[in-house]
C-alpha cells in the first residue's frame, strides 16, 4: 500500500534516517516508538508529502486515501463543530453532487454509447462514494463527535468557542470521519479522558478496517490495538512484530544479542591485528598479513546503538505524618453562574484519607475530578464542608497550571536548586539525571522546555522537597512513555501519600491500591486496586 524503500532524510547536519526502509501493509495495524526527535513525526510528514526526501524512494497506490492527525489542529472558525467534521469529507460530498448530478442527466434522452459510458461512472461514483461512507457521512460524523466527547447538544456549537484540548478532539472526529484506507495519528490520545480513549479504542479495534500508523504514549492503547511495532532510532527503522510489550522483551534480546556478536567480533578483529603487528615487518609472512588485512577492511563493523542509561536518584523519606491525613466532612463546591445562580459540582463527600494511601480519583469528564483536587489542596475555597489535613501533613501540589510557575529565564539546574538549596552539585546532577535531564540538558533554559520536559521538572522539585502528600492532577499529560516509567517507579517508591486524576490506565493500575469515583455529583470510595474498581463497576472489558 505504502512502501517507503532505502530512505535518506536529515536536518542540518543531523541524520535521521540512512538507507531505512518500512511498509504499511493494508489492514496492518502499527506503533511507531522511538526517542525524542528519532524522526517519527517527520515519518508521518514525508508519508503525507509535507516534507521530502534527501534520498530513497516512497511509493503509494493512486486512489489510497491518507487521514493525518497531529497536535497541530490548523484554524477552525465560521462553522459548527459538527460541520467542521464534515468538511473534511469535502471530496465524499462533491462525489454525492456528481453522483445526483449523472441521476439527472439518466432521465435525459441519449444515445446507447452516452448512456453507457454515463452509467460506467455512475457505477465507479457510487462504489466510492459507498466505500468512503458517503450514505451515512451526517450520523458518523455525529457519532464520531459523540464518542470522542462532544455530544449531541453542543455539535452545533462554533468550533472557535471551544478550548484548545476541545478543538484537538474536533480535529480527531474530522480524521476519522473521512474513514481514510490509511490513518496516521500522531498522539491521538492527548487531551482525551479515560472514557473517550476506551471509545477510541473500540472504533479503531472494531469499526475502522484500514491501515493505522500512530504514535502514543498510552501504553495500554498501543498494547490494545498495535500487533508490529515499528522502532525509529539511530538512523534507521526496525521492524517488530507483536505489540508494545512484546517489543521491548524482543528488543532486549536483540540487543543482548548484538552485544554479545560485539564482543565475538573484536575478539576477533584483536586476533587478526595482533597477528598482523607481529608479523607485519618479516618477509615470510608478507602474504598472509596482507590478506588478513584485505580481509579486515571488508569486515563491517557491529555497532551497538547508545542506550539512554537509567539513573535512579535515592529520594529522602518525607517527614513522617499522622494516621491520618485528610479528614473530608460534607465537602461541596458550586460555581456561580453569569445569569445568577450557582452550579453545583459535588457535594456532601465524607472520608479519611490514610498515611501511605495511593489514590486515583476518577469519574466521567466534567464530573468535578480536578475542582475535587483542588478543593482537598487548598487551591479553592470549597462551598461548603471541610478538608482537614492531618498533623504533620505537607502538601505539594501538581496541576498543568504549576508549569507555567517556573521561572522561563532559569535553567533546569536552577530551578532544581532553588528545591534543594543545601544540596551539593553532584545531587542536584543525579536527581536531574534520574528525570532524563542528561549532560547538556540541565543547562536548558525553561522557556526552550517541551511540555513533557516542564512536567518533569516539577514534579522532581516536588519529590525533592520535604512533602508527605502529593495531590497530582494529570501528571502524566505531555510524558512520553520513557519518563511516565520514570515517574510510575518514583510514586511507587514514595514514603507518603498520593492522590492523582490521570487518563493512562497502565499507570493507575500499577501505582493506586483506592479508587474515590466522582459520579453525579457524589463520591464513592473504592477500597482495592484500579483491577478491583474496574471489575466492582462492570468496567473491566472496556475501560481495563
Amino acid at each position: 500500500m505504502i512502501h517507503l524503500t532505502n530512505i535518506k532524510k536529515q536536518h542540518g547536519s543531523h541524520i535521521l534516517f540512512n538507507n531505512a526502509s518500512l511498509q504499511i501493509l493494508p489492514g496492518s495495524r502499527s506503533g511507531l516508538v522511538g526517542p525524542n526527535g528519532a524522526g517519527k513525526s517527520t515519518i508521518f510528514r514525508l508519508i503525507t508529502g509535507e516534507e521530502d526526501l534527501d534520498a530513497g524512494d516512497i511509493s503509494c497506490g493512486k486512489k489510497v486515501v491518507i487521514g493525518y492527525f497531529s497536535q497541530d489542529v490548523g484554524e477552525m472558525a465560521g462553522r459548527s463543530a459538527l460541520a467542521e467534521v464534515m468538511a473534511a469529507s469535502s471530496e465524499v460530498m462533491k462525489l454525492g453532487e456528481q453522483i445526483s448530478a449523472m441521476e439527472g442527466q439518466m432521465c435525459e434522452p441519449l444515445d446507447d454509447e452516452a448512456l453507457a459510458a454515463l452509467l460506467e461512472r455512475y457505477g465507479d461514483a457510487q462504489q466510492e462514494f459507498e466505500h468512503r461512507g458517503g450514505y451515512d457521512l451526517e450520523p458518523r460524523a455525529q457519532a464520531v463527535l459523540t464518542g470522542l466527547g462532544i455530544g449531541p447538544d453542543a455539535d452545533n456549537r462554533p468550533a472557535e468557542s471551544f478550548s484548545g484540548g476541545w478543538k484537538m478532539r474536533i480535529a480527531l472526529a474530522r480524521i476519522l470521519t473521512i474513514n481514510p484506507d490509511v490513518l496516521l495519528l500522531d498522539e491521538p490520545t492527548n487531551h482525551l479522558d479515560v472514557e473517550s480513549i476506551v471509545w477510541l479504542e473500540d472504533w479503531l479495534a472494531k469499526d475502522y478496517k484500514g491501515a493505522l500508523l500512530m504514535t502514543s504514549h498510552d501504553r495500554d492503547f498501543m498494547n490494545r490495538l498495535v500487533s508490529r511495532v515499528i522502532e525509529v532510532a539511530s538512523q534507521t527503522v526496525t521492524t517488530y512484530g507483536g505489540n508494545y510489550d512484546f517489543y521491548l522483551r524482543e528488543r532486549e534480546i536483540r540487543r543482548e544479542q548484538l552485544i554479545a556478536s560485539h564482543r565475538r567480533q573484536q575478539e576477533m578483529l584483536s586476533k587478526e591485528e595482533e597477528f598482523i603487528a607481529r608479523f607485519a615487518a618479516r618477509a615470510s609472512h608478507a602474504a598472509q598479513v596482507q590478506s588478513r588485512v584485505k580481509k579486515l577492511e571488508k569486515i563491517e563493523r557491529i555497532l551497538i546503538p547508545a542506550e539512554q542509561k537509567k539513573v535512579r536518584f535515592e529520594f529522602n523519606p518525607p517527614p513522617r505524618s499522622g494516621d491520618d491525613v485528610v479528614a473530608l466532612k460534607d465537602l461541596a463546591k458550586s460555581w456561580p453562574l453569569p445569569e445568577g445562580g450557582e452550579k453545583p459540582v459535588f457535594s456532601g463527600i465524607s472520608g479519611l484519607i490514610r498515611r501511605g494511601d495511593k489514590i486515583a480519583v476518577t469519574g466521567v469528564n466534567g464530573a468535578g475530578k480536578s475542582t475535587f483536587l483542588k478543593a482537598l489542596s487548598g487551591q479553592i475555597e470549597p462551598s461548603a464542608g471541610s478538608a482537614t489535613l492531618g498533623a504533620n501533613v505537607e502538601l505539594g501540589y501538581f496541576s498543568q497550571h504549576s508549569m507555567e510557575l517556573l521561572d522561563p529565564k532559569k535553567t533546569v539546574f536552577d530551578s532544581l536548586q532553588l528545591a534543594l538549596p543545601k544540596a551539593s552539585i553532584g545531587v542536584i546532577r543525579n536527581l536531574a539525571a534520574a528525570f532524563l535531564f542528561q549532560g547538556d540538558d540541565v543547562d536548558k533554559r525553561i522557556d526552550k522546555l517541551s511540555g513533557g520536559e516542564k512536567s518533569r521538572l516539577v514534579i522532581a522539585t516536588l519529590l525533592a522537597r520535604p512533602i508527605n502528600l502529593l495531590v497530582l492532577d494529570e501528571p502524566t499529560n505531555h510524558l512520553d512513555i520513557q519518563s511516565r516509567e520514570v515517574l510510575l517507579e518514583a510514586l511507587q517508591n514514595f514514603a507518603g501519600t498520593v492522590i492523582l486524576v490521570s487518563h493512562d490506565r497502565h499507570f493507575l493500575r500499577a501505582l493506586v491500591g483506592r479508587v474515590f469515583e466522582i459520579d453525579h455529583g457524589k463520591m464513592v470510595s473504592y477500597d482495592g486496586d484500579y483491577e478491583y474498581y474496574l471489575h466492582k463497576t462492570g468496567r473491566e472489558h472496556g475501560a481495563g
